[in-house]
């Protein structure tokens, strides 16, 4: 095998093959759940060959291999236990909190639905650019254009309450019927309201006067509808006969669900989603510029917790509502101050071995995937680490300075200049962005590099 070196050392850290209870891997990390976490020899754990870091967190023994290599050892683990493989995702909630659950669970619904963001935000600044360079279109051609840029956010609760009713173990087809409910054409258009140029319809029950209005752009209450179309079906069949199951199930599921959404919880979840981002927005347009270098500061905390996973509802919401994404430009500001620090503290390094290893970790950052440089570079010495989130800062300032924000999400640092193409002024922004970021925290940490050397060395 090509990593037998590597799998020999894991499963001698691990406490060898009859420890593993289950494993699988993600982009960049080996995740590994054993069954007695005591046998674990984390001062090895940390020097496997080939490895670029080790940590635990919910339960899981994740060791970094970087993009690529991690499919590789995956396989190779996989040849070697001759593991069949079985649901890992019972195993890792099993190990979490009540808060670990619930952004596992948003990851679970909303990392799925990247793909398709993406194109769309690439789509909205490939448009903008061809017509900041004088590009004219036709009606037509305008047309199949917003065809191309508008129809995912559009239809947004659809894709949602499919993915939810999906990973809460519903008929992904029925939730993909009342998403298209929420969304329907017969409905007010929830932005035409919000513009004025549409009424609400208003349901009499009970005496009360219900405004009902279309659920464009929303994201937790299509969420919530794919969890109730899961339980109620699955209630239902509880004691459903299996004869009229094809028929009875799915028509009360429907209508329950639906009437449930547009009358009781649809308007109060609206209203909470509303809230959530007026809060977000205070909070990060916060006077002279803190809220930003606060977040950018700080973002890549969230990664080292597993928390970032949860900023992509805030994304989606963002986008939904105000048609740009604030956080987009201060991710890649607090990635490309980790990535100043961690190029400035490999140039400190004698170590060749050592200094080849802090490269390869952080060469992924560049496309915006930063766990291999922060658990194999900058967490490992402090005043590294707050060098890049100092840069991080620097850059989240700038950004509130230029006013800079994203027409997507989904990618970040260098694939992330895709996003800022509606004009020569955004893309020249963004690099300014970055590279006061890098600039900074490189800065910081050569100014420190006497003290830094004797420690990394």
């Amino acid at each position: 095998m090509k990593h037998s070196q590597t799998i020999k050392e894991l499963l001698e850290v691990v406490g060898g093959k009859e420890n593993i209870k289950n494993f699988e891997n993600c982009a960049t990390r080996l995740r590994v759940i054993l069954k007695d976490d005591s046998l674990v020899d984390k001062e090895k754990a940390e020097s496997i060959h080939g490895a670029k870091g080790y940590f635990f967190n919910t339960g899981q023994h994740q060791f970094i291999f970087g993009t690529g290599k991690v499919n590789e050892i995956n396989n190779e683990l996989s040849e070697e236990l001759n593991f069949e493989g079985k649901e890992f995702k019972e195993d890792i909630y099993s190990n979490m909190n009540l808060g670990q659950k619930l952004v596992r669970t948003l990851a679970d619904i909303l990392v799925p639905l990247i793909p398709a963001l993406v194109t769309t935000g690439l789509l909205m600044g490939i448009r903008g650019l061809l017509m900041e360079l004088g590009v004219e279109f036709s009606s037509t051609g305008l047309t199949l254009f917003q065809m191309l840029t508008d129809t995912a956010f559009a239809f947004l609760p659809v894709l949602i309450a499919y993915s939810a009713t999906k990973k809460f173990g519903g008929n992904p087809i029925i939730g993909i019927v009342v998403g298209l409910m929420m969304v329907a054409p017969q409905l007010p258009n929830a932005w035409a309201v919000a513009g004025g140029n549409s009424e609400p319809l208003f349901i009499n029950l009970l005496g009360m006067s219900i405004p009902v209005v279309g659920y464009q752009g929303s994201v937790i209450p299509a969420i919530f509808a794919g969890y109730l179309v899961s339980k109620t079906e699955k209630k239902l069949r509880n004691f459903v006969p299996q004869i009229i199951d094809l028929i009875i199930t799915p028509f009360i599921t429907i209508t329950f669900t639906i009437f449930l959404m547009l009358i009781v919880f649809g308007p109060l979840l609206n209203q909470l989603e509303k809230g959530v981002i007026e809060f977000i927005l205070l909070v990060i347009e916060a006077p002279l510029g803190i809220g930003y270098m606060t977040f950018a500061a700080l973002q890549q905390l969230l990664v080292v917790t597993g928390l970032h996973h949860s900023l992509g509802m805030i994304e989606l919401q963002l986008l939904s509502e105000t048609g740009t994404n604030i956080l987009n430009p201060l991710m890649s500001a607090s990635m490309a101050g980790q990535f100043g620090a961690a190029i400035a503290a490999t140039l400190l390094m004698k170590n060749k071995v050592k200094r080849a290893n802090s490269i390869s970790s952080s060469s992924s950052t560049l496309f915006g995937i930063t766990e291999p440089l922060l658990f194999g570079v900058t967490l490992r010495n402090i005043r590294v680490f707050v060098s890049g989130m100092i840069g991080g800062a620097a850059g989240g300032l700038a950004t509130y300075i230029l006013g800079l924000k994203a027409t997507g999400m989904g990618i970040t640092f260098i694939p992330g200049l895709l996003l800022y193409t509606s004009s020569l002024a955004s893309m020249i922004q963004y690099l300014i962005v970055i590279s006061i970021s890098f600039i900074v925290a490189f800065i910081l940490v050569r100014a420190q590099g006497k003290k830094i050397a004797e420690e990394i060395n």
